[in-house]
């Protein structure tokens, strides 16, 4: 059939053709596409769209203390809330997320502007971990020198939100709550004998005395090195708690730790009155009354973070910039939710290409993964620092092992006291299924042309035997040689120093700047300051990256009916596939 003809035969007569071209159906098509995309496009964002807010007078800041604190603040999703609820949805069951970035910002701006009259600290269930709810403390200590007042509520208090809230002027407790006060734990599960039920062993490499993360899968409990680092960096973050506490509330703090042991959190509101924890017992439900004579009158606005950030800020019509790159998460190659280093090395070549840049903060909050990935960022780094823009690190709350790889080459490195950092140390693990696979009645069977061409079947199915083990241990070898020579490159020091200190230990930011492998402790803020002075600027804006994806995209990933089932075999498959060699450091919950 030619579809360009422009008449047709009917019954013996021609007539005019009225099938449209395929060429004329395709551009009809993709013209109602574009058309129905921009309208959707309009509608949406006239929706859902966050216009700058303007402050009024008698304003207080409404700080939500919950969700889950990350680095920078994602921009907002206007469908997560509304597929929240829909089954198999990808948003189905998703936790909401504040970023850091927003909150000090916020908080910068309550203290500068004469429109807010002082910040409530609402609830205590935000999920943080110790450095950067110290970067939140220490920012409403900053806020308060200005005058200004901070009250907190909530029913229950946990102790890292305690030990924020604590420089509350006032700290507002339900009756039927209580401060969770009992001192720290740092808890890990070993899965050796699991995986000895089924069949599994995992083949362990690595480098490290002190290099634990390992550990759960070849042994049943810590190990001595593990214990020792482990007492160490609990016992200093304890030590922070207690003296930020001890000042704000005036509890000396040997009574801290009697209270500690009491078990404060399972005690009645008046006990935790009557030992100074709180001031004031409340219901939740009624904080207005409060808020009203902290504000003068009754007639006061709130503020939500949410809202705080969407009020316009001055800007700098500076030429030059500072470049501030948030890295947050495990360090992958290609894929993930966290530092995934193509994606990074893409970024920096972006930043490098950007004349106006003259500075370069990257805030790194990191426990660590991908030895390849860290080398790569580490050598972008490198390029970067060879056209003359100073690189400054500032620490979050990990910058540990393969955090510590792409921190290290920085010109400068500032910590929180708490940041757990260190844990310079490699290791590779390779699964051993051979009693599992008999077990299942799995044969393998296959031909080589040499030696070891079937080395990477045989070390899963089969079990590395001396030779192979040897051959492995030497490339996990020469990872450390090269991880550790960077750190030295980087800190000018010794390597013989570097692996003196390194053996996998963690450390804590106030014994990293002992130590060498931190500066000075300092917060972002102090990061950001020193990349000034270093780049020897006058004036200069901050431009951040990565740059924030548009919520609309996410549009098209809604209904993701991915099962928990499918969900988990995902999980196994993406652990089996982690590259041979990894820097990580311990997994370990803190409670």
């Amino acid at each position: 059939m030619n579809f360009f003809r422009r008449t047709v035969v009917v019954e013996g007569q021609e007539r005019p053709r009225r099938r449209v071209g395929c060429l004329g159906g395709c551009l009809i098509f993709f013209a109602v596409y574009f058309i129905c995309s921009a309208l959707l496009g309009w509608i949406m964002g006239d929706m859902f769209s966050s216009p700058n807010v303007k402050l009024e007078d008698k304003t207080i800041y409404r700080l939500e203390l919950k969700g889950t604190l990350v680095e920078q603040a994602k921009e907002e999703n206007p469908f997560a809330s509304l597929m929240s609820s829909v089954p198999y949805s990808s948003y189905a069951g998703q936790g909401e997320t504040v970023g850091l970035d927003a909150i000090l910002s916020n908080i910068r701006l309550a203290k500068n502007d004469d429109k807010i009259l002082g910040i409530w600290l609402d609830g205590a269930e935000l999920e943080t971990a110790p450095a950067n709810a110290k970067a939140i403390r220490d920012a409403l200590l900053d806020f308060k020198q200005s005058g200004k007042w901070v009250i907190a509520s909530a029913k229950n208090y946990g102790q890292t939100n305690y030990y924020i809230v604590s420089v509350a002027d006032r700290i507002c407790l339900d009756p039927t709550g209580a401060v969770d006060w009992n001192g720290l734990s740092a808890t890990k599960m070993y899965f050796t004998r699991v995986m000895e039920k089924i069949g599994v062993e995992m083949q362990i490499l690595k480098v490290g005395t002190f290099k634990s993360a390992v550990e759960p899968y070849f042994r049943t409990s810590m190990s001595d090195a593990d214990r020792l680092q482990t007492e160490q960096y609990l016992g200093g973050i304890w030590k922070e708690y207690k003296a930020g506490v001890s000042a704000a509330r005036h509890i000396d703090e040997a009574q801290l730790d009697v209270l500690a042991d009491h078990v404060m959190g399972l005690q009645s509101a008046e006990e935790n009155l009557k030992a100074g924890l709180v001031d004031t017992i409340v219901y939740t439900q009624d904080i207005d009354s409060l808020l009203r004579v902290y504000a003068g009158t009754k007639d006061y606005h709130l503020l939500s973070t949410a809202k705080m950030a969407n009020v316009k800020r001055p800007e700098s019509k500076a030429k030059d910039k500072v470049a501030v790159l948030y890295l947050e998460g495990e360090i992958t190659d290609d894929s993930g939710d966290g530092i995934v280093g193509k994606d990074v090395v893409k970024t920096l070549k972006k930043i490098r290409k950007q004349k106006d840049i003259k500075a370069l903060v990257l805030r790194v909050n990191s426990p660590g993964g991908s030895a390849d990935a860290s080398e790569q960022i580490w050598h972008a780094v490198q390029n970067i620092k060879a056209d003359s823009i100073p690189v400054v690190v500032s620490m979050g709350d990990f910058a540990a092992s393969g955090g510590y790889y792409i921190s290290c080459g920085a010109d400068y490195i500032f910590a929180e006291p708490t940041t757990l950092t260190g844990s310079i140390g490699i290791f590779g693990t390779i699964p051993n299924v051979s009693k599992l696979r008999n077990k299942v009645g799995l044969d393998i069977d296959g031909v080589r042309t040499n030696k070891h061409s079937d080395m990477g079947t045989n070390m899963i199915y089969k079990g590395m035997n001396d030779e192979e083990h040897a051959l492995m241990q030497t490339m996990i070898e020469r990872g450390y040689d090269l991880f550790t020579s960077r750190c030295a490159q980087g800190r000018h020091v010794e390597q013989s120093y570097i692996k003196s200190i390194g053996e996998g230990r963690v450390w804590l930011g106030d014994k990293g700047v002992e130590i060498g492998i931190v500066d000075k402790l300092g917060n972002i803020d102090d990061a950001i300051a020193k990349a000034v002075e270093l780049a020897g600027l006058e004036s200069y804006q901050l431009t951040y990256f990565p740059e924030k994806e548009d919520p609309y995209e996410e549009l098209f990933k809604m209904f993701d009916n991915t099962t928990d089932e499918e969900r988990l075999i995902l999980k196994m498959r993406e652990f089996c596939s982690k590259p041979r060699i990894m820097a990580l450091m311990p997994e370990v919950k803190i409670q």
